[in-house]
């Protein structure tokens, strides 16, 4: 089973990002409690530039560098191990 990724994503309100998968799945995340540390300030502080948001290299990053963990947003953390049923990641 190839690992899911980020092959597209929409900003939300209320710092919700929709994210469509690379297996064709959307699930979508609200991501306020990733957005921590410095390089995240203006993100968190306008919605403008959080709206800025795109995907790359499988997963979402910003105008200024900033990123998140695909595995994070899709899995919640690591994603299955080989061998385990994993369960679909809008169930996550």
């Amino acid at each position: 089973m190839p690992l899911l990724r980020i092959r597209m994503v929409e900003a939300l309100e209320g710092f919700k990002l929709r994210l469509t998968l690379t297996d064709g799945s959307k699930i979508e995340r609200e991501v306020s409690h990733l957005l921590m540390g410095p390089v995240f300030v203006g993100i968190r502080n306008t919605p403008k530039l959080f709206a800025q948001v795109r995907a790359e290299g499988g997963t979402v990053v910003w105008p200024n560098g900033a990123d998140l963990c695909p595995d994070v947003l899709i899995w919640g953390g690591a994603p299955p191990e080989e061998g385990q049923q994993p369960a679909h990641p809008s169930q996550v």
